[in-house]
């Protein structure tokens, strides 16, 4: 999987950009076992109009989403993910 994260709107010159980075990661990292590679463009917004006409021709699996930024972590996350101190020491290194 493939995956571009914009912070901005999505442009219709993203999905050509992915398209040819899945065909580079296809041709010479993918294994003969494995299957197509999908791609993922994650943008602050977009226009699903806009996000149709520029995916319509395309063959590659590749998809468009938009994500929101939070200052906070959601509550129902808060406990089941580990703190910077937990990492920290979990990677050997020091906390100040």
């Amino acid at each position: 999987m493939v995956i571009e994260l914009k912070a901005g709107e999505f442009k219709p010159e993203y999905a050509g950009k992915l398209n040819f980075y899945l065909s580079a990661v296809d041709d010479m990292v993918r294994h003969a076992q494995d299957e197509q590679t999908i791609g993922l463009i994650l943008c602050k917004s977009k226009n699903k109009i806009t996000v149709e006409y520029a995916l319509r021709d395309i063959q590659k699996p590749l998809g468009v989403a938009a994500y929101k930024l939070f200052s906070e972590l959601p509550e129902a996350l808060q406990n089941e993910l580990p703190d910077a101190d937990e990492i920290a020491k979990k990677l050997n290194l020091e906390t100040d």
